[in-house]
This record gives C-alpha cells, structure tokens and sequence, in this order.
C-alpha cells in the first residue's frame, strides 16, 4: 500500500472515532469521517486531525456523491441504516464495510454484493461477534479432519456491576436490543435450524468468575452456512452475570417492550449507566475427531479497556475498532477475495493475527481455568 487509501467512515460515535483514530495513526490512510451531527464532527475533529463532512446517511444519492472517489466505506451507523449505504456504495462503485449483527440486513447486502463491479467488495459484520468470533472458530475447526461441535461465547461485560440488571451499556443500545429480540441461527445434527433469542441458558466459570449465557441473534454471521454439513452442532451465545438474562425476559416477553424497542432504548439510556471500564470476553471451543480421536480445542481470552492514542477507550471500542482496521488491511493487502460479497470465514487467521492491528487480540489475556457449563 504505497500510496494511501481514502477511507469515509459515516458516523461519528464513539467506534467511528476510534476508527479514525486508528487509520490516521497508521499512516496509510486518508479519513474522512461524516455524520449528520456537527457537534459530533466538531468533537472528532478536536481528537483526530481527520476529514470530516456533514451528510444525512439516510440520503443515498448524497452518500454516493461523498463516497465519490474514495477506496472504501465504513458504516459505523445504527444497523438499520448499513443497507442504505451498501446501495450507495454500490452507485459510487466503492468497496462497503460494516459491523453489523442483523441477519436481515446481511441477507440483503449479500444480495446487493451480486451487482459489485471488479474490484468491489461488500463485507459486513467486521467486529468483534460477529467478525474475530467467527473467524477464530473457522481457524479452530480448520484443526480437525472431522467436526463435531462449535461453541461460540461472547460478553461485553461491566468490569464492575452494581446494579440489578448486572449491565451497563457498552455499546450500542439498539444493537443490544436487536440481538435479544431476533431468531438465532444455529447448526443441530448439521443442519440449519432457528432457536429463539434469551433461550438455551447456561452457566460456566473462567479466572473463578461465575457466567451465564444464552442465544442471540447474529454473532455468529454466515458460519452457519458455511459450516452447514460439516458439524454436528454450531451455537453462539452472548455472555452475561447470572441474573441478567432473567430481568431481560421478563422486560421483553413480561411487559412485552420487544413489541416497544424504542420506548425500551430510551429507558436503558436514561436508566442503566454506560461504563468505559469493561472487559470484552471471547471464548470458542471445537471438538472433532483428528486420526480417529474425539478432541477438543478450546481458545479463551479476555481483552481489558486501555487507550487507543493516548485516548481512553473501552474493550468494547478497542476490539471493535481494531477488528474493523484489521480486516481493511488484508483487503488493500489483496488477501481477501477481489469481488463481491466476502465472509469472514474468507479471513486468514494468520493473516489477520499478523496486521498491527489485531495487537489487542494477541496481547489479550489468555484465560486458563477450568471451565464448566
């Protein structure tokens, strides 16, 4: 990468800055970030000597004039709005990017990524679950000449709860929301199948820490179907303090807020404190069979908050964000495919393990505990 590459980024939150942050400090990227918030464009650009351009992303013809020219595009926008962005992109003939966990909006965009011209790829879901998740476990399952099972667990988790709830807001509360209200994909006797969100509770410990974990939706994205017939079983679960899934339930089934997920948003906002001061913990384990022996590998690894440039910065943040940059990398790199719509299956772990920006997952904090559940 020679000359640099002119990444947009639309939305100025708190990933979106620390995506700036990121591509800025490496030196091998121009940014532009765009957001319809002058306040959040001027707050951006007081941290990060970037670009920056006021643009309603709702607006796709205004999108696709902004994407004009660039190398690539970066939603780091509520989910909802990622599909209107992938059909400017489309327009502009520039590469899309996104860290979605909708199942929904992938389909579509998968759809979409079938008009890609040469060159233009369309890769969603590029965060932490799904995005590293699953491209660790695809690595795991490369391990075996034969697959069993696919555990996947995943917490964005307060380093120190004091509330009811067990929770405080880490990320995206409508991406929050969307995880706990949607069908799950999952693999049983190796076939696709649809569990219901909140349900499949269980409890495991690591580092003497008691969790408990149940289905949500779209951590795992498109391994289901790539894995589709090859194991037996594939599940993701998102990783909680016991006692959160129960309050959940009884808020969205109960008092029936998953028919009202607006008027829940602005109750967890105005309710439930964010932190900056988490850890995000990952966790896979595969069995299969390798020359003739039922095994299993299990990797687990926690990564804390710290800074990104001097700046503080959650787990959250840093995982996300870092995930993100890396994944750019090996595009401009050409190591993922040229064209169309790219998985994260299609991610070389090596490869990804080996960009400077994967440093937080390999520094991460490698969890050595029984683990029981």
């Amino acid at each position: 990468m020679s000359d640099k590459k002119k990444i947009v980024i639309l939305g100025a939150g708190k990933i979106g800055v620390a995506l700036a942050s990121l591509l800025h400090n490496s030196g091998r990227y121009h940014v532009l970030v765009g957001d319809f918030s002058e306040t959040a464009l001027e707050s951006i650009k007081k941290r990060v000597p970037v670009e920056t351009a006021q643009v309603d992303v709702t607006d796709e013809p205004a999108v696709a004039a902004l994407l004009a020219g660039s190398d690539a595009v970066v939603s780091a926008c509520a989910y909802d709005l990622g599909l209107g962005i992938a059909r400017a992109s489309l327009e502009a003939g520039v590469s899309y990017f996104d860290l979605t966990e909708d199942v929904a909006a992938t389909l579509a965009i998968r759809d979409l990524a079938e008009k890609a011209a040469d060159g233009q790829i369309f890769m969603p879901q590029c965060g932490l679950a799904p995005g590293f998740i699953g491209i660790l476990a695809h690595d795991m399952c490369r391990h075996f000449d034969k697959l069993d099972r696919v555990k996947m667990r995943v917490g964005a988790l307060p380093l120190f709860p004091n509330n009811r709830f067990k929770y405080n807001l880490t990320w995206s509360t409508e991406g929050l929301i969307n995880e706990y209200c949607n069908p799950c994909d999952a693999l049983a006797d190796g076939k696709k199948v649809t569990v219901h969100p909140l349900e499949g509770l269980e409890q495991f410990a690591l580092d003497g820490v008691t969790y408990e974990a149940f289905n949500t939706s779209g951590g795992l994205g498109t391994l289901c179907d790539t894995l589709e017939g090859k194991a037996q079983e594939l599940d993701y679960k998102s990783v909680r303090y016991p006692g959160h899934r129960e309050l959940m339930h009884f808020l969205l089934h109960d008092l029936k807020f998953n028919q009202r997920q607006k008027l829940l948003k602005e109750i967890m906002e105005e309710s439930v404190p964010s932190t900056p001061q988490d850890v995000v913990l990952i966790f896979c384990a595969v069995s299969g069979w390798r020359d003739g022996r039922l095994e299993q590998i299990t990797n687990a690894r926690k990564v804390y908050h710290n800074e990104i440039h001097g700046e503080p910065a959650s787990s959250i943040q840093i995982v996300t964000a870092t995930s993100m940059c890396a994944v750019l990398d090996l595009h401009f790199s050409g190591k993922l495919p040229a064209s169309g719509f790219v998985r994260q299956e299609d991610v070389v772990f090596d490869e990804y393990m080996a960009t400077e920006f994967a440093k937080p997952y390999a520094d991460a904090q490698q969890v050595r505990a029984p683990v029981g559940g």
